[in-house]
């Protein structure tokens, strides 16, 4: 399995940033009050990390 480290890698580092998006959107939420494209782009961010996922458990 030489070849699953760098997908292992990035699908870890696609969830880290999906983290991270989630703790700056709240905090922005917190302070500033919400914006719609913020969470929208954080929606579609937890979906490419879930898509990533998916693929490679399969």
């Amino acid at each position: 399995m030489p070849g699953t480290g760098s997908t292992d890698g990035s699908t870890r580092t696609m969830g880290v940033l999906t983290v991270g998006g989630l703790v700056a959107v709240t905090a922005y939420t917190v302070a500033l009050g919400s914006n719609g494209w913020l969470w929208f782009g954080w929606v579609v961010l937890g979906l490419i990390t879930l898509g990533m996922v998916a693929t490679r458990s399969t």
